[in-house]
């Protein structure tokens, strides 16, 4: 496998049957990339404005997704007058994840299928027939 380096380059790079697994990307601009039957398996982003992004058709089976959202108070980037840009998950199987320490302020769950689903381990279906029984009477 040879090495290919670029640096302070403008390009714009067509790759097709290429294998670049262990390969390095550091500092770079990589807006509206087209990604199609790749393998990302072990991929790490860190540090990244994935604004806008959307990803269809992944396998994400094991996927430790944390600290996102806007920068924090105390981070160089922080900006107290920018709000984040709501998410959108659609029809996505998150049969036994976990989310934790997560801020759900004005969170919809629509359509879903809530069997087995916990909150701070009170059964979710619970809740909602205890709702509706005492908004009924």
């Amino acid at each position: 496998m040879s090495l290919i380096d670029i640096d302070y380059a403008r390009n714009i790079i067509t790759v097709k049957d290429v294998c670049i697994d262990n390969s390095t990307f550091e500092c770079v601009s990589l807006q509206n990339l087209i990604f199609n039957d790749v393998n990302l398996t072990g991929t790490r982003i860190t540090n990244a404005n994935m604004s806008n992004i959307e990803i269809e058709g992944a396998g994400l089976g094991g996927a430790y997704i944390h600290n996102i959202g806007m920068p924090p108070e105390g981070h160089p980037a922080y900006d107290p007058d920018v709000r984040q840009a709501p998410l959108r998950f659609e029809n996505c199987n998150f049969e036994a994840s976990t989310i934790t320490d997560c801020n759900l302020t004005n969170v919809a769950i629509q359509n879903c299928n809530l069997k087995g689903m916990t909150i701070n381990g009170i059964p979710v279906e619970t809740l909602l027939e205890n709702f509706t029984q005492k908004n009924t009477q």
